[in-house]
């Protein structure tokens, strides 16, 4: 054990126990889309998807999740973990072929006492509508590899784990997704130097552009956001291009940056207020009824561009 992983497991469970005593007194009535009720849906939204998981216990999501996939037929892997820090089960579907790989990142766990709408249930609804869209015609020249871990909450204990146990060559670049379910605007975050000069940013960047976004105005390029993280940092620590992204309203643009930005403010988030996506982020509020349905469309169709431009690029 070192010092980091040991300051990880600090930090993992500090964040969970203040959750878990915030939520205590905001019980959550939330019923969860059932799995057969899903499966009976020709075409499920991202929307069905993150209703199958809010709600859920962390164990119940993850079971539901490996249930999921296994009736969809699709091959995929189980990678189960276990530390002194925690326990859980990374799935890994790959769609494609070629010798480079693109990483998608969604977390299946949630903070006690929060439903895990946006945190993270949006993130694998998207990625399970992806692989939807994908399964139809996959990329001929480039791997996608669609990564649902365990535990981010704990530190991204999951993301740690896989990154430890498989090769990294090849990968071209890894996002994972945070709060992308309430917004209109992109934030590419923690392109930082020398990972900022990343091809996959550069692609990009000019899909979001070819689909009529605008820089600094409907996506943004963010440098090292404090306080705050996700499972990419895992990936990045060893120097693969590894970034997150997350969806956010333009209107609350200016209060987003004094927001993340000021680390007391961040620190002391559940003291202050704050502003969309994060009035709701590990709250039992944050549940598939705050969400945005076309928010969830917009970074299913962005991705699925960006695997179509660095297949052909």
């Amino acid at each position: 054990m070192g010092l980091k992983d040991l300051g990880f497991y600090v930090r993992g469970r500090l964040n969970s126990s203040l959750a878990a005593f915030l939520n205590a007194a905001q019980p959550v009535p939330v019923t969860a889309l059932p799995l057969d009720a899903l499966l009976a849906r020709a075409h499920p939204s991202p929307l069905d998807y993150v209703r199958l998981l809010e709600g859920r216990s962390n164990a119940d999501r993850q079971d539901t999740l490996g249930r999921l996939l296994a009736a969809r037929g699709l091959p995929f892997s189980r990678l189960p973990f276990a530390t002194f820090e925690g326990s859980g089960e990374n799935f890994v579907v790959e769609v494609g072929r070629g010798t480079r790989t693109l990483i998608l990142v969604g977390h299946h766990d949630a903070v006690p006492g929060s439903p895990g709408a946006n945190d993270d249930g949006s993130a694998v609804a998207i990625l399970l509508d992806l692989l939807a869209r994908l399964a139809q015609d996959p990329p001929r020249r480039l791997r996608v590899r669609l990564l649902f871990t365990a535990c981010e909450e704990i530190g991204y204990l999951g993301a740690r784990c896989y990154v430890k146990a498989v090769p990294l060559e090849g990968i071209v670049g890894v996002l994972s997704l945070e709060l992308c379910g309430i917004g209109d605007s992109l934030a590419i975050w923690d392109v930082v130097p020398p990972l900022d000069q990343a091809p996959v940013i550069r692609v990009f960047a000019g899909v979001l552009e070819e689909l009529g976004y605008r820089r600094d105005e409907s996506y943004h390029l963010v440098g090292r956001i404090p306080v705050f993280g996700s499972d990419h940092r895992a990936f990045a620590a060893p120097g693969v291009p590894a970034f997150g992204l997350t969806v956010v309203p333009t209107s609350e643009a200016d209060a987003l940056r004094q927001f993340i930005f000021n680390p007391l403010r961040t620190l002391f988030r559940q003291l202050v207020r704050r502003p969309p996506p994060f009035d709701t982020y590990h709250t039992a509020r944050d549940r598939s009824s705050t969400l945005e349905p076309e928010a969830l469309e917009r970074v299913s169709r962005a991705l699925f561009a960006l695997v179509r431009a660095l297949d052909t690029g």
